[in-house]
């Protein structure tokens, strides 16, 4: 047994993790913020960067800080059933129903369709979605090999890829940066902050902490504090190229509005630039961005739902999993990137609260004697605000109005709970359940059966 790698270990899981994040919205929103922030950008940009790198890295360490096995271990301390759904659910809303055919549909409507003309359509979204989720069925069915395929190969590509256009945006600047639009003219922090949220990889960190614990393993670290360090670093290699590309990039869309105009989303913005810069090859060399940051993400996606759903239901073959779930990508990327996204929404609206909430009370889980019912209350309450902002969201988005009792509780929440209207209502209410609870916990010595194997040894 060992606890520590020479740092090219490191290196090689910090990569591999970045590859699993790094999917093609990572590069559209940064850009589009870039746009619309302006001068704004770095107060905006440093709000981007805490959710969109800080929390996947809290989650990351949340599951080497927990000890447990799974994502369901951790979520089955507020009650077995608990563990079950939540998990379910999220495997399902970043796997085959929403992320991963995200991904198939993104690269099509940016890395293939400016070549192919809109002659093409739903054929060529057919055909590319076909061939793009047949290789993710392969790779997948090869997870012990997830290291070596997703971390030496394919991420050292994007990296330089990337890199390579980045430079050029800082060394030669497209044009000046212009006046934030309206949306970003006050409060460009928080905006940006909320941005962050469309990555998605708060969620996706609960499941990618686990291969990376795996990753680990499979190196000789076994002990408690060997993983959490051995994450924690590799974390950092991760979230260090995630933070340099979002900073590129959404600098790259600043320096773009005068020259280009304003764009609805990121994509334009980062194929007229590589064309500015190096021409047809310039957009060439974008698209094999593009598709390469989608692949190793539905990689890693259909990788990990097709593990946990064999664990879940073990009669069923985990090949059999990853056939269905890389099927269902390849049905649900043919309705299109815009239904993909509209219907997901409302979905993140409710989970990540929840999410985030449970990284929250794993790092403080010691101070209440991970007591299961600091567990429950805190998210029981975060659950009561969180499904009313999911049903919000949709009415808001397919332009129904609220019902009765649902307008009731939306006046009530605006009036009631601080920073709702920023979509972050559930935090102080959360906080201050857990500090009471917590006290309860701790004066009653109440601990939560099974919440945690308090041992030192080995995880």
């Amino acid at each position: 047994m060992q606890n520590k790698l020479p740092f090219s270990k490191y290196f090689v899981i910090g990569v591999m993790l970045f590859a699993l994040f790094f999917g093609a919205g990572n590069l559209i929103f940064p850009a589009s913020l870039g746009q619309q922030a302006g001068s704004n950008i770095w107060p905006a940009v440093a709000g981007f960067l805490v959710t969109g790198i800080g929390l996947p890295f809290l989650g990351i360490l949340a599951m080497g800080v927990s000890g447990s096995r799974n994502l369901q271990e951790l979520a089955g301390r507020v009650h077995p059933l608990y563990g079950i759904i939540f998990t379910a659910l999220l495997y399902l809303t970043i796997g085959p129903f929403f992320a991963a055919p995200r991904t198939g549909a993104v690269a099509y409507d940016i890395g293939i369709a400016p070549f192919v003309g809109e002659g093409f359509g739903q054929i060529g979204l057919f055909v590319f979605t076909l061939i793009f989720f047949i290789v993710t069925m392969w790779f997948s069915l090869n997870p012990a090999k997830i290291v070596d395929n997703v971390g030496k190969i394919l991420s050292p590509a994007i990296i330089v890829l990337l890199l390579v256009l980045l430079v050029m945006v800082f060394v030669k600047p497209i044009g000046a940066i212009e006046a934030p639009q309206a949306s970003y003219s006050n409060g460009a922090f928080i905006k940006g902050f909320m941005e962050g949220y469309n990555t998605m990889d708060a969620l996706a960190s609960l499941v990618f902490g686990i291969i990376v614990i795996n990753a680990i393993r499979s190196m000789g670290v076994t002990s408690a504090r060997g993983i959490l360090f051995t994450s924690a670093k590799s974390g950092i290699v991760a979230i260090l190229f995630l933070g340099i590309i979002y900073v590129g990039i959404a600098y790259l869309g600043a320096t773009t509005t005068g020259t280009f105009g304003l764009f609805d989303n990121g994509g334009p913005v980062l194929g007229k630039a590589a064309s500015y810069y190096f021409g047809s090859l310039g957009t060439v060399m974008l698209s094999i961005v593009i598709i390469l940051a989608c692949l190793t993400t539905s990689i890693g996606l259909v990788t990990a739902c097709g593990e946990y759903f064999h664990t879940l239901f073990p009669k069923v073959s985990y090949k059999k999993f990853v056939l269905l779930f890389s099927t269902v990508c390849f049905i649900i990327a043919n309705f299109g990137l815009s239904n993909i996204i509209n219907f997901s929404i409302p979905v993140l609206m409710f989970l990540y609260p929840l999410a985030v909430a449970l990284m929250i009370l794993t790092f403080l889980s010691k101070l209440f004697n991970h007591s299961r019912f600091v567990y429950t209350s805190a998210i029981v309450v975060t659950f009561l605000i969180s499904i009313i902002d999911g049903f919000k969201t949709f009415c808001q988005l397919f332009k129904i109005d609220y019902f009765g009792w649902l307008a009731a509780v939306i006046d009530f929440y605006e009036r009631a709970l601080p920073l709702y209207n920023q979509g972050l209502g559930w935090v102080i209410p959360v906080l201050i359940t857990i500090f009471i609870t917590g006290f309860i916990a701790r004066l009653g010595n109440l601990s939560g059966a099974g919440a945690k194997n308090k041992s030192e040894g080995t995880v």
